[in-house]
């Protein structure tokens, strides 16, 4: 089960938050962490509608993109360290400046955001650079979607696709739990889902729906600043999401035989049980439901699962409160 958590934009600017969130994520069990790498000035143009107050610290979100940037040796340094402690290098480019300089860090795994998955020059120079691609088909429909893949099939380009809905936190009526085996079933490549719900049942969910692939936002606390905290996990909801999900995909790897109780013998001579009676009961008396009770074990009477077969019978002898009830102490 591959498990990304998305730092995204939680560091809010800062290195030394990025690292921090690099050492703790390595403690939780996840598999990879994601980041958004932004240009600001190769991705935005005055005309950008989002190009309002942001916040108190951000003139505009154009100023909170550059906010955001860091260095190409910064990012590189971001890679290795996530290198170092096992963790896959993963990050979504909004131009293709942004994937020069990730493939200088080099990046493992390319995530394409959702606005982005129309973005065919951006999929492009994606595509030149061989690696494996993550596609988040939030906003897009299955036509526009269906153009995409047909793309990156024609390049030979490995990627999975992700069932997300772009509503920050997702709601349960907007999860979209279906598509995992419709997209699946249309595309025939790994699928998984990208979490906005803030909740861990929500990831166990879709873990159990079969997804393949698992990302989800983090931050050290919801009520820091950020676009995506209020739709994030906290690290130590990472690490009850990652159990359950790495147990929930180990199940799904282990069908269970219905058909075969085999294994089970011991424990059924245990717990099954024999037939009774309840109380004294005279040699000669004519046996009815409410003369017997089921016992522990089984073998020792008359299996309890065939009671109907005693009903009516006579007694051959006397029996005592509780004594079990064999087919020699009856007239067949």
């Amino acid at each position: 089960m591959t498990t990304i958590a998305e730092i995204g934009q939680a560091h809010d600017g800062s290195l030394g938050a990025v690292h921090a969130y690099i050492d703790a994520l390595a403690q939780t069990g996840v598999t990879a962490v994601k980041f958004q790498t932004h240009i600001a000035h190769a991705e935005s143009s005055i005309h950008e509608p989002f190009r309002i107050k942001f916040s108190s610290q951000d003139k505009t979100r154009y100023d909170y993109w550059k906010r955001m940037e860091f260095t190409p040796e910064q990012w590189q340094a971001i890679g290795d360290h996530c290198r170092e402690l096992g963790l896959q290098f993963i990050s979504s480019p909004f131009s293709n400046a942004a994937v020069a300089v990730l493939e200088e860090a080099k990046v493992d795994v390319y995530k394409v955001g959702s606005g982005e998955v129309n973005n065919f020059l951006l999929l492009e120079k994606i595509a030149q650079t061989g690696k494996p691609v993550i596609i988040s088909s939030g906003m897009s429909n299955y036509s526009e979607l269906d153009k995409t893949v047909a793309f990156l099939k024609e390049r030979e380009v490995q990627f999975s696709v992700l069932q997300c809905t772009t509503s920050y936190p997702t709601a349960p009526e907007q999860y979209g739990f279906n598509v995992i085996q419709e997209l699946k079933d249309r595309y025939g490549v790994p699928v998984g889902f990208s979490d906005h719900s803030a909740k861990v049942s929500t990831g166990i969910a879709a873990a159990a729906l079969g997804a393949e692939i698992l990302e989800f936002h983090v931050v050290f606390d919801r009520a820091q600043f950020g676009p995506d905290s209020s739709s994030s996990l906290t690290i130590n909801e990472v690490k009850d999401l990652v159990t359950g999900v790495n147990s929930v995909h180990a199940a799904l790897k282990q069908p269970v035989n219905k058909s075969d109780n085999s294994a089970f013998g011991s424990l059924k001579s245990i717990f099954e049980k024999s037939l009774a009676v309840n109380k004294d009961l005279a040699a000669g008396h004519v046996l009815t439901f409410n003369d017997l009770e089921a016992k522990k074990p089984k073998n020792f009477g008359i299996d309890a699962a065939d009671f109907e077969s005693v009903l009516g019978k006579a007694l051959k002898k006397d029996l005592k409160a509780w004594d079990f009830l064999t087919e020699n102490d009856i007239s067949l």
